[in-house]
């Protein structure tokens, strides 16, 4: 490979519009490893939703712009898929509750399934790479940023879970990725808007975040996305996805497969790094491919122009692009390529798997366990947009009628403690420590399924088998219904 070649398969942008042709142009001159497909770029049909068919063409038409650049492997296709808040693929696609799910259901094998079947959708439409699971463990109302995208506040229950996950996802023939290395769910501050510090000591941090990292390696897991987190135990002032201690120590566990680092877009990097910097300063620091850089063009000139004077070695630069490529040869080894068979499932498939996790997460944090909560008519408030209509909808499913009767408030994403006679936490759990109703319920999601799942132990029509996965205020981690 060229060095122009070698600093293209490095490279993951994002293209803004539905311009597929342009896209297809850049990649083949550039020779970029491929593209991560944002919800901007997504085709819609007359109804709104996802128009899987015309996705699915202009996914094969960005993989035709690679081979056309004479690659004898596959591009990377890749979404930001994690289900919950997290989801750039919408209807018809099957609608996923959030990854704390997992945690509160505590089924490893239910989890592993998940992932098979939220991959498996994707993989039906060319996708190859997905950004999930999400393996940060987090520490409750002083994370802003994961939250409920946590599966666990449990540093062994995350792991396990993010593996099951992961291995589901490769079941399906999407590579996973574990992240956000050192950790995202025990700092205070949101990447997308400044840089977080990690003021953990190394100990500290073996000992909480870095074990779904070293389960994820255990476990041969492909890919690891190191964040925007400064940590001063290993390089003070400087993001990980752009230190090499930070690398040092992500290879100090054991992993030899391919790092990505986060959005180099995001506002943690690029008001301290513009311009190209930020692309050349990640791959000599160790990463091996740079996703959405604010303009790919400039990030190619600049890894060419520092490999050309020297200010990156020339094996660095090898290195990473032979981690990338070898990679995706393993891929199209290992996996029949979209439209064949086995590869992928219709959209959609999942909603019966969806249900089942919401229905094995939802928690009683407080209250009766066998009685119906509600006789058979309530009163509703709060929520977003659409989760009341969601609710009742759902209400009328199991029989129950809205109007009067006891007064459940829903609470969405950060949302402030509520009153009422039950208080249903839609999202992370944590605005249940304050809420006055007697009785609180956890949720972990606003899918059609979930509030089924809420609807049915509302009634009395089901139980609620779900645990906090976290601790709430007074209300320990493993609280629920016996």
């Amino acid at each position: 490979m060229s060095p122009e070649q070698k600093a293209g398969q490095v490279l993951l942008p994002a293209f803004i519009g539905r311009d597929v042709e342009a896209q297809a142009a850049l990649i083949q001159r550039l020779h970029l490893s491929g593209s991560i497909v944002m919800t901007d770029n997504m085709p819609h049909d007359a109804q709104g939703r996802v128009d899987v068919a015309g996705l699915g063409a202009e996914n094969h038409r960005r993989q035709q712009a690679v081979a056309s650049d004479g690659r004898r492997w596959p591009g990377i296709v890749a979404v930001d898929q994690e289900g919950g808040a997290v989801s750039r693929v919408g209807a018809p696609l099957t609608e996923w509750p959030e990854p704390m799910s997992y945690g509160a259901a505590g089924n490893p094998d239910l989890t592993r399934k998940a992932g098979k079947g939220l991959a498996g959708e994707l993989a039906a439409l060319g996708f190859n790479l997905d950004f999930a699971p999400d393996t940060d463990v987090t520490v409750g109302p002083r994370d802003p940023t994961i939250g409920a995208r946590s599966m666990s506040a449990d540093p062994a229950a995350a792991a396990t879970h993010g593996v099951a996950f992961s291995q589901g996802m490769l079941d399906a023939g999407v590579f996973p990725t574990v992240k956000h290395f050192p950790g995202h769910g025990s700092v205070t501050a949101d990447s997308h808007l400044s840089m977080p510090v990690q003021p953990a000591s190394i100990d500290e941090l073996r000992a909480r975040d870095w074990k779904p990292f070293q389960a994820a390696v255990a476990a041969g897991l492909p890919i690891v996305m190191t964040g925007h987190i400064a940590v001063p135990a290993l390089e003070p002032g400087v993001p990980s996805s752009l230190s090499a201690p930070s690398y040092a120590a992500l290879r100090g566990l054991g992993f030899k497969g391919v790092a990505v680092t986060d959005a180099l877009n995001m506002g943690a990097v690029d008001k301290q790094y513009p311009a190209g910097a930020a692309a050349v300063k990640a791959l000599a620091a160790g990463a091996d491919l740079l996703l959405m850089p604010s303009d790919v063009a400039q990030a190619h000139a600049s890894i060419v122009q520092a490999l050309a004077s020297g200010t990156l070695p020339a094996a660095r630069l090898n290195e990473a692009a032979q981690r990338v490529a070898t990679m995706m040869i393993w891929h199209a080894r290992t996996t029949p390529p979209p439209g064949t068979a086995g590869a992928g499932v219709p959209a959609g498939s999942g909603a019966a798997l969806s249900a089942q996790v919401s229905a094995a997460a939802v928690t009683v944090v407080s209250g009766p366990c066998r009685a119906p909560l509600v006789a058979s008519s309530m009163r509703v408030v709060g929520g977003g947009t659409g989760d009341r209509e969601r609710f009742e909808a759902a209400a009328a499913r199991a029989g129950l009628t809205v109007g009067a009767g006891p007064l459940v408030s829903l609470i969405g994403a950060g949302g402030k403690p509520a009153g009422g006679d039950i208080a249903v936490a839609l999202d992370a759990p944590w605005p249940l420590q304050g809420s006055s109703a007697p009785v609180k319920v956890a949720l972990y999601g606003r899918t059609d399924a979930a509030f089924d799942a809420l609807a049915a132990v509302l009634a009395g029509k089901a139980p609620a088998p779900g645990k906090l996965p976290a601790a709430v205020g007074p209300f320990p981690a493993g609280t629920g219904c016996p």
